[in-house]
């Protein structure tokens, strides 16, 4: 169940490019790393560590790399491969946490985090 922060963070980005995907109206997630990467994203913006707008702006950021990408050297597209980046770029920009130490702990949830 969302709180008022989830509900608002979520319905944030509906619409635009930065929209997570869904399924029948609400979010969806193939693999259990994508919902927790995705809770953590939403506690951490909630206890006041970051502002949501600051992370949202850089997962636009994160999107827009990926497509600007050439298309030989692109990767497969994954919205949550994006979310990820984003996310270590603002945990990074507000001194949270060493970027190293997080791929270690989601590798126990995710094979390989790039």
């Amino acid at each position: 169940m969302f709180t008022r922060f989830e509900e608002f963070a979520a319905s944030s980005m509906l619409g635009s490019e930065d929209s997570p995907p869904r399924s029948q109206g609400r979010l969806h997630f193939s693999q259990d790393w994508q919902r927790s990467l995705f809770g953590l994203a939403l506690a951490l913006s909630k206890e006041g560590h970051f502002e949501w707008e600051a992370f949202r702006q850089n997962l636009i950021a994160s999107i827009a790399q990926w497509e600007q990408t050439p298309c030989g050297d692109q990767p497969p597209w994954d919205y949550y491969e994006r979310f990820l980046q984003a996310l270590l770029k603002v945990l990074q920009e507000h001194s949270l946490l060493d970027v190293h130490e997080l791929e270690t702990r989601l590798s126990t949830l995710k094979p390989t985090v790039q």
